[in-house]
């Protein structure tokens, strides 16, 4: 994230590597659609491109159109990105969608759309991070589960169809926590240690005392 800082695609990358969005709700967010009082972005629309046109979707599932929180980080980036225009000129001098494309706009979708696998890999590649955009949702999803975040919030946030498909997503992550697992609940059934200076035979000498 820090090569990718100078790159003028850089607050979609990180918006996308700290929701896990996917790259056409990327493109068809609004801004209208992020609040930044309530700190979280609604997503109810996305934006594709089908044969030499771009058209708006309304998302694969219910699930896809959804809330997510965004963190102050991100509020920031997106504040210090959000284009401004003088309050006399008209609503369209600036692009209402984030990404900034539009579905009238005539030039081809190839280079109507940011976001590409080239655009993503020219300025990520010295940094070693995912060539490809669409692994900065994977990059997402997978950070969150390792970090413990419940699988159901983890299925929320990334808009899967079902818990399901994020644990079988995922699954690679599970050794790991096993382990992990395993040590929490040791630490959990340990006994805590009695408090220092006291011992069985003065409770049980008390307890006769008080018969």
């Amino acid at each position: 994230m820090r090569t990718a800082a100078g790159h003028r695609l850089f607050p979609l990358y990180w918006l996308t590597a700290m929701t896990g969005m996917r790259r056409n709700e990327v493109l068809g967010l609004g801004w209208p659609d992020v609040d930044l009082t309530k700190k979280r972005l609604h997503l109810n629309r996305g934006l594709v491109a089908v044969g030499y046109e771009l058209h708006h979707t309304r998302g694969k599932t219910k699930t896809a159109r959804r809330t997510i929180a965004l963190d102050d980080t991100t509020l920031t980036i997106l504040s210090g990105w959000r284009p401004s225009r003088p309050p006399s000129s008209p609503p369209s001098a600036s692009p209402t969608t984030i990404g900034g494309c539009s579905p009238t706009a005539t030039a081809s979708p190839s280079t109507r759309m940011p976001c590409t696998r080239r655009s993503a890999a020219s300025s990520t590649t010295p940094a070693s991070l995912p060539s490809a955009f669409h692994d900065l949702r994977h990059t997402h999803g997978s950070l969150l589960i390792k970090d413990g975040i419940p699988a159901k919030v983890v299925s929320e946030r990334l808009g899967h169809a079902n818990i399901a498909l994020t644990m079988q997503t995922y699954q690679h992550l599970l050794p790991g926590m096993q382990a992990d697992a395993a040590r929490s609940t040791e630490r959990l059934a340990k006994p805590a240690p009695p408090p220092e200076g006291d011992t069985g035979e003065r409770r049980g000498n008390s307890r006769r005392k008080s018969a």
